[in-house]
């Protein structure tokens, strides 16, 4: 149907979001629709490539659609959320949501400790440490690099695991208790690396969460785990018995 030039002085770009969004309300689009390419929706509602993209570009901000560079646009699922101060395997998380994870290994190897590393593991810099970048994904979409650094004295076998198959979190799990984790939580825009392992815009804000473990008073690693803001949200809730100090 083609859009009229004006509408009670509504512009057109606008026009086009009023149209995808009734259609994604009405059940028409569901989550995980493939939508028309800019293209079909120029020659279907009449309109310049430009406002179509106008429109797509607004929607994804607002966060009714998720654009993949290279596979287009689609109807946004719900976004997935993780416990804010819970460790949690995510292969759990993504089976609870009834999606399927899966996991891409991008570096398995071992390394010196640089000095802002050593740091982290409390070991000194220069000594050997294994690191790990996972790329996690929900169904098609990856949601978390997980870049992970691990001290050996902990997990001595770590650069043998199949991460395809057990994740770090489930692996590191096994080999001993946790005793403490420390969190801190920042917003950033990806690196060109991230960007592509998440496959999304540089101008899309990511969360980063990193996170240190100890076991028996020993550093177990210390992981940065991003994640695309328009894909997944941290949230959390807490119960006091009496109003908190």
């Amino acid at each position: 149907m083609i859009l009229r030039k004006e509408r009670s002085g509504t512009p057109l770009y606008k026009q086009v979001k009023e149209r995808i969004v009734a259609r994604i309300l009405a059940g028409e689009w569901p989550q995980g629709q493939r939508l028309p390419s800019e293209n079909q929706l120029t020659g279907d509602l009449g309109i310049s490539r430009m406002t179509a993209h106008r429109a797509l570009r607004e929607l994804t901000g607002e966060g009714w659609l998720t654009r993949i560079q290279g596979a287009g646009t689609y109807v946004a699922e719900s976004k997935a959320q993780s416990a804010l101060m819970e460790i949690r395997n995510i292969r759990e998380e993504i089976a609870e949501r009834g999606h399927t994870h899966s996991c891409e290994v991008v570096l398995l190897a071992e390394e010196k400790a640089n000095a802002e590393v050593a740091h982290a593991l409390e070991i000194d810099a220069g000594k050997p440490v294994y690191h790990s970048v996972l790329v996690h994904k929900e169904g098609r979409q990856p949601i978390q690099v997980e870049d992970r650094h691990v001290n050996p004295a902990f997990a001595p076998n770590y650069l043998k695991q199949d991460f395809t198959r057990v994740t770090a979190f489930e692996y590191l799990g096994q080999l001993g208790p946790l005793d403490a984790a420390e969190h801190v939580i920042e917003a950033l825009l990806p690196n060109e690396t991230n960007r592509g392992l998440l496959r999304c815009h540089a101008n899309e804000p990511c969360l980063l969460l990193t996170r240190r473990t100890w076991s028996n008073g020993l550093v177990v690693s210390r992981v940065r785990q991003i994640y695309p803001g328009s894909r997944y949200r941290l949230a959390g809730r807490q119960e006091y018995n009496q109003a908190p100090h």
